[in-house]
């Protein structure tokens, strides 16, 4: 009798509630988890789909459907949480009476509230807190969700929702929280225990809770308790209940990353690119002013090009605080920036622009005061691109030039070899000059041909904005509306290195001349996925690999065949490319402000620079010694590339074609070949020598050694007109 009425008085409240409500049964909308507020935290992969560089959201969540949590996961929660689940219609009565007449009497607030009364609570804005008018409209949801909703849908929703300590909401980052495994991946013991947490997955001060980290005793309590009802309602045979507590992840550590995780590493630079190219994957809400929130909100799972090995192996090379690093010990004004490139497909296979994804991006582009910045001078390393320009106007290799200082007519420019007398003085082929790095001829060369071709091309092989100096104003080169002339806004000081660009355009450029001319664009996403309404992943966007031949290969060929002559190659005798570039400080000093190094193999094309954490000084290493291209530089691209490309295939380049009119420079013809300091002059067919053809190619030529005259460093005496 006493049971009936209590039953009775709930009756009353519920309708009394109902009334005090409005009528919220008939006007409130039910939602689910697709319809409410529910942030599903993203992840981020390496290429390898498996190693996670970072996970990015508000809360650490993951959907997953009822069909990949295991029926005794679902069991073990009903058994901690509501063991009539299944049997009421969404309210207990009985409990909803104790609860309002415990408030009314002025006792103890309890709970009593079932499942779906949870979710209702979890899920609706609106019903948080204890009071009695927050109990009848969770009473009218809970009932309304049972009518609409099977038992399955409103346990799915609500292991979606519910929160297990340790930064996890919901069972899916539970599992990974508490077990480092998926929840389809759980034993019957192992899903006791979450069950057991759900009812205070934290210490309070009153109680440690029921995180065995916390509490372990009172965990194991209660984890008996769930097996035990388990049994008694018939969802677990005593035969088959397990006798031993398992074994829990330890707890996370105070300065454990739950959400956001991997933007204070190397690797939170890659995150502000994938966003960028999720804005053009026709993503539904993924747009510019939106997609930042909806990476944190959507769930996606991301993959990216990252090779995870090779990241590491660039960290190591690179980075000041990395124990054994090329730059560690070194002065603490130098900075270093460096990116490798998969030139078969356009995939950024290691990146390092700086310690966090949150500071200034040495190796791209920044927003920084509403201006773009991120560009470095190159140097003489962005000969490869006029190099590549000339190929492509007729300009042979075997072209002859003056390599002389020259006075620009006109101007206050003077244009010098690094204080050196070429010994090729007014014949100097082209090859000479790109091996020896002679500034002169390819100042000659671009005025010849045009900055704009210059640059054309540099935009064709992958750079897409380079800085004028005086004022510092970014141009996009492959907007419609960006005007490129014969020398201004760019001066034909630009044949050698006088403008800013960016690492990971740089790393592009080489990249597609690496791969005969085919272009492919840098990028960082192969895929995005996120979950359907069943759980199941389905692709939402990707990369789409459009290579285009805009270098020809011929061209490429050539190109690729001189710079073979320069980096000296890597160990094992593996032929590779490379080109070293430096700049001046500042018209008085001879100092470097900047030094660079590239250089490929067919599979792997990679830039590094060296210059200034700040304001820019000069840069020496720390045994006081200037550096320049081929010091600094050259060893941290030496040792990342053979360790990345260790017990990797040869693959070697096609030789070169040697295209191009002998005639068009404007330097004199030699009638006695030409020699480096250090080389056999008497071999026929010697360094621009006639004898064997006259192309210089014969066999006293030397392979991948740079003659020991190679010089890269471009003096800053050169003084564009306004506007260069």
């Amino acid at each position: 009798m006493i049971n009936w009425a209590i039953a009775g008085f709930a009756v009353l409240v519920i309708l009394a509630g109902a009334g005090l409500v409005g009528g919220t049964y008939y006007t409130t909308n039910v939602v689910v988890p697709e319809k409410i507020n529910l942030p599903l935290a993203s992840t981020i992969y390496a290429a390898d789909g498996k190693t996670q560089i970072a996970k990015l959201g508000e809360v650490n969540r993951t959907f997953v459907s009822i069909k990949q949590i295991p029926e005794f996961v679902q069991r073990a929660v009903a058994s901690a949480e509501d063991r009539k689940f299944y049997e009421h219609d969404g309210v207990d009565y009985v409990g909803i009476a104790r609860a309002a007449w415990n408030n009314f009497t002025g006792g103890e607030r309890q709970g009593a509230s079932t499942i779906t009364q949870q979710y209702a609570r979890n899920a609706i804005d609106g019903l948080e807190g204890a009071t009695y008018a927050r109990k009848v409209r969770e009473a009218v949801m809970a009932s309304k969700l049972n009518d609409e909703y099977s038992k399955d849908q409103i346990m799915e929703m609500y292991l979606n929702t519910i929160y297990f300590g340790r930064g996890a909401y919901g069972i899916e980052a539970a599992s990974y929280a508490y077990f480092g495994k998926t929840v389809s991946k759980l034993s019957v013991a192992e899903g006791a225990v979450l069950a057991a947490v759900i009812k205070q997955p934290q210490p309070s001060s009153t109680h440690k809770g029921y995180d065995p980290g916390y509490n372990l005793d009172a965990a194991k309590e209660r984890w008996g308790y769930v097996l035990q009802g388990m049994v008694e309602k018939t969802w677990l045979t005593a035969d088959k209940k397990p006798a031993e507590y398992p074994k829990v992840n330890a707890l996370p550590k105070d300065n454990a990353c739950f959400t956001d995780c991997g933007v204070n590493t190397p690797l939170g630079n890659v995150i502000n690119y994938v966003r960028d190219e999720m804005i053009g994957m026709n993503i539904p809400g993924c747009d510019a002013a939106n997609c930042a929130r909806l990476i944190k909100d959507g769930g996606f799972k991301i993959r990216t090009t990252i090779n995870y090995t090779r990241q590491k192996e660039l960290e190591a090379a690179i980075q000041r605080k990395s124990k054994g690093s090329e730059l560690a010990g070194q002065p603490s004004n130098l900075m270093a920036a460096g990116v490798a490139v998969n030139p078969a497909n356009g995939r950024v296979e290691a990146y390092y622009g700086g310690d966090n994804g949150t500071g200034h991006d040495f190796a791209g582009k920044n927003i920084e005061g509403g201006a773009l910045t991120g560009g470095h001078a190159p140097g003489s390393s962005f000969k490869i691109y006029t190099l590549a320009a000339a190929l492509d106007s007729n300009i042979s290799l075997d072209s002859r030039w003056d390599a002389r200082d020259y006075e620009v007519p006109g101007t206050e420019i003077k244009v010098i070899n690094a204080g050196r007398n070429p010994p090729c003085g007014q014949s100097c082929t082209l090859r000479q000059s790109t091996i020896s790095s002679y500034n002169v001829p390819f100042y000659h060369i671009t005025d010849q041909i045009g900055a704009d071709k210059v640059i054309d091309m540099a935009r064709r092989a992958g750079v897409t904005t380079m800085w004028t100096n005086n004022p510092v104003k970014p141009y996009d080169l492959n907007s419609k509306s960006t005007k490129i002339g014969k020398s201004d806004p760019f001066y034909y000081v630009v044949g050698y290195g006088a403008y800013p660009i960016t690492v990971l355009d740089h790393a592009n450029g080489l990249a597609t001349i690496t791969n005969r001319g085919l272009y492919n664009k840098a990028h960082f996403v192969i895929s995005v996925e996120q979950k359907d309404a069943t759980g199941a992943w389905k692709k939402v966007g990707g990369e789409q690999l459009k290579p285009r031949q805009t270098i020809r290969q011929e061209v490429a060929d050539d190109v690729n065949d001189v710079l073979q002559e320069i980096s000296g190659g890597l160990d094992g005798g593996r032929k590779a490319t490379g080109k070293t570039g430096t700049w001046e400080l500042n018209e008085k000093s001879s100092d470097n402000a900047h030094a660079w190094m590239l250089g490929a193999t067919p599979q792997l094309a990679t830039a590094i620079w060296v210059g200034n954490v700040g304001k820019e000084k000069a840069i020496r290493d720390k045994n006081g010694d200037k550096i320049q291209g081929s010091s600094l530089p050259k060893d941290i691209w030496k040792r990342f590339m053979n360790d990345a490309l260790k017990g990797t295939e040869e693959l070697k380049f096609p030789p070169g074609t040697h295209i191009g009119d002998p005639e068009a420079g404007n330097g004199k013809k030699q009638d006695s070949p030409l020699c480096f300091p250090g080389e056999d002059c008497n071999l026929p067919g010697g360094p621009g020598g006639n004898a064997g053809g006259g192309n210089g190619n014969g066999p006293g030529r030397r392979d991948n050694t740079a003659p020991t005259t190679t010089q890269d460093t471009n003096p800053f005496t050169v003084i564009p007109p306004p506007g260069g």
